[in-house]
């Protein structure tokens, strides 16, 4: 199992805290020190079904300062991608990665689903 986080975020010390208290092991990835290349976030948004949406920080400052919210629109998949690769701050976390599946954000549900 794969965790993916940026180790200051509040959420992302939440869904630690979690996997912790479950005794899950997993093998933890510093989301800005050791960012997804492209080929991941490939995969893992088709293996996921999630929309590709879902890995892009939307909260965040990178997010906002590069004005997204009215730029992705007009972006293909490809391009949306190869933007999410080159910082690992625009993607969404923490992130997932299971045998059973991969998600992001920290939803108790959707992790219990995937342990």
């Amino acid at each position: 199992m794969l965790f993916i986080e940026y180790p200051p975020c509040s959420t992302c010390k939440k869904a630690k805290a979690w996997l912790d208290d479950k005794g899950v092991s997993y093998v933890s990835r510093h989301i800005k020190e050791n960012p997804p290349t492209y080929e991941e976030l490939k995969l893992w948004h088709q293996q996921s079904g999630l929309p590709l949406k879902r890995f892009f920080n939307t909260s965040g400052l990178v997010y906002k300062s590069m004005n997204l919210k009215e730029r992705l629109p007009d972006l293909s998949e490809e391009e949306q991608l190869r933007l999410l690769a080159t910082d690992g701050m625009l993607v969404k976390r923490p992130i997932l990665i299971t045998d059973k599946g991969i998600t992001t954000g920290f939803k108790e549900a959707e992790w219990e689903r995937l342990l």
